[in-house]
C-alpha cells in the first residue's frame, strides 16, 4: 500500500513511528501521524498546520497530557497502526482519488484524512488549537487551486 505514497508522505509515517517510540507507545495513532506531519516541515500539511499556529512542541505536550508516556521501551520493528490511524490512511487514499487524477498520496491527503476521522486523539488536539475540519479542508484545497 505504501508504494502509493509520495516520499514526503512515507517520511511522515516513519516520523510518526519515531514519535510513537519516543513516547513509549507501542502503536501508531492519529496523534503520531499529526506529529509526523509537523516534523516533516516541507509538505503542504506542515505549511497548513503552521498557518494555524499548530506547533510540534504544543502537539507533543497535548499527546503527553491526554495519553501520557509509555513506561516500557518500544523495541525495534514495525509498530502497528490503530484502527483510527488505518482509517486516516484509507480516507487519505479516497481524498487523493477525489482531488486529482490518481497519482500518489501526499501529506495534504494525510492531513485531510486526519481531520476527517472524528473522535480521535488528533481531532481532540486540533480542537485545542481551535482548528476545525472545514478550515483545514479549505486551506488544503486553496493550496491546490481548487
Amino acid at each position: 500500500m505504501f508504494e502509493r505514497f509520495t516520499d514526503r508522505a512515507r517520511q511522515v509515517l516513519i516520523l510518526a513511528q519515531e514519535e510513537a517510540r519516543g513516547l513509549g507507545h507501542n502503536y501508531i495513532g492519529t496523534e503520531h501521524i499529526l506529529l509526523g506531519l509537523l516534523r516533516e516541515e516541507e509538505g503542504v500539511a506542515a505549511r497548513v498546520l503552521a498557518s494555524r499556529a499548530v506547533t510540534l512542541e504544543g502537539v507533543r505536550a497535548q499527546v503527553v497530557r491526554i495519553i501520557g508516556e509509555g513506561e516500557e521501551e518500544v523495541t525495534a520493528g514495525q509498530i502497528p497502526f490503530t484502527p483510527r490511524a488505518k482509517n486516516v490512511l484509507e480516507v487519505a487514499f479516497r481524498e487523493m482519488i477525489d482531488l486529482q487524477p490518481p497519482a500518489a498520496i501526499g501529506t495534504e491527503h494525510l492531513l485531510l484524512g486526519l481531520v476527517s476521522v472524528r473522535k480521535s486523539v488528533a481531532s481532540q488536539i486540533l480542537g485545542a488549537f481551535d482548528v476545525d475540519t472545514a478550515t483545514i479542508r479549505a486551506e488544503v484545497l486553496r493550496a491546490f487551486g481548487h
